[in-house]
């Protein structure tokens, strides 16, 4: 009786899973479809692209004699073809990588029918293999979504700030180079203030690489590391995020640091983007065998169990969860609407450290 439950629960499974690989082979040819769209745009704009700055450079050689609003109109035209250009190239990295993801995960739909389709039956008292591999395929869901939101995230703030600035700086550059000829003090202050811009913008660079790989996590450790970038989301956010670290300091191996630090820095998010929290407090302790850190707020709260049910803003806490517990170790949330949330992860030591 049981082993036939088993079975048609497997046979159930294995239909919808025929349907979901189905499905994804349906999704890899529209994608497939767009991503030629968008690459065909790509050259007609960057074909546009290279028309508008060879027109730009033609009006240089009468800069000085043509209507301003004339310069103004060419310049705005090149900055909105390179905008366009952008943003086009940015979809069709973005399709590409859903390609990639889907490739991935119509492997992993393949291989998991392959392997339902071999298991016939289960033995009587074995454990039911559907929510395994059910869960197995939830889990990569989850990991793809996450670095999709990282990309999507990036690609925004790239264009917004850097990308954005430096279209600029093609007008502001090519103004203050005729203007040193007929009016020097307006030449100056131009330059000046395409010099603030570009600290500005460099600064911004420098946030994304450590955003992205901090080199000092691979030079000193997680420690300086996490000391470095909480000092930087404090002086940016205009928040107080005191740290205490315990025990004996000192490196780990790299998964475990690269582990901690991401954990910290998405947990710093959580709390000031989702719980408009004013004050967060991290700690960290090293003892011999374990490492802890927790993150505290004073931020609004939330339920725990309903949030991590649901599928909005938890995907980040989810795979956080599933990448401490694959190292061994656990994480635990407390939160309460209304009161703070404090999320606790530790992580095993089992070799020796360095």
């Amino acid at each position: 009786m049981i082993e036939e439950a088993i079975g048609d629960s497997l046979q159930s499974f294995l239909e919808e899973a025929q349907k979901d690989y189905e499905q994804t082979q349906r999704d890899l040819k529209e994608i497939d479809i767009l991503i030629k769209q968008s690459a065909a745009e790509v050259e007609r704009l960057a074909q546009r692209n290279a028309q508008v700055t060879n027109y730009t450079r033609q009006l240089q050689t009468n800069f000085e004699t043509l209507p301003r609003e004339d310069i103004k109109e060419a310049y705005e035209a090149l900055n909105d073809v390179q905008q366009r250009l952008f943003t086009m190239r940015g979809q069709l990295e973005k399709l590409q990588s859903d390609q990639r993801n889907l490739e991935r995960l119509s492997e992993f739909q393949r291989r998991l029918l392959e392997l339902t389709e071999e298991m016939g039956s289960v033995p009587t008292g074995a454990k039911n293999p559907v929510r395994k591999v059910a869960g197995d395929q939830s889990n990569v869901i989850r990991v793809i979504q996450t670095e999709e939101l990282g990309r999507q995230s990036l690609v925004r703030r790239m264009h917004d700030g850097p990308a954005s600035s430096l279209s600029n700086f093609i007008l502001q550059a090519e103004i203050c180079q005729r203007f040193f000829d007929v009016n020097p003090d307006r030449a100056r202050a131009e330059l000046n203030a395409l010099k603030g811009a570009a600290a500005a913008t460099f600064n911004d660079v420098k946030d994304f690489i450590f955003d992205l790989r901090p080199m000092m996590l691979d030079d000193l450790g997680v420690v300086p590391t996490l000391r470095r970038y909480v000092e930087s989301f404090q002086e940016k956010n205009s928040i107080s995020v005191p740290i205490t670290v315990t025990g004996v300091e000192r490196r780990l191996e790299s998964h475990i640091e690269v582990t901690i630090f991401r954990g910290v820095q998405e947990l710093l998010n959580n709390s000031l983007l989702h719980a408009q929290a004013t004050q967060v407090q991290v700690s960290l302790d090293l003892a011999q065998d374990l490492v802890q850190a927790v993150v505290e707020d004073n931020g609004s709260g939330f339920n725990v169990d309903e949030t991590l049910n649901s599928n909005s803003r938890t995907i980040g806490l989810s795979s956080l969860r599933e990448r401490i517990e694959m190292l061994g170790g656990e994480m635990k949330i407390h939160s309460r609407m209304g009161h703070g949330t404090r999320v606790e992860f530790a992580i095993p030591i089992t070799m020796d450290t360095y």
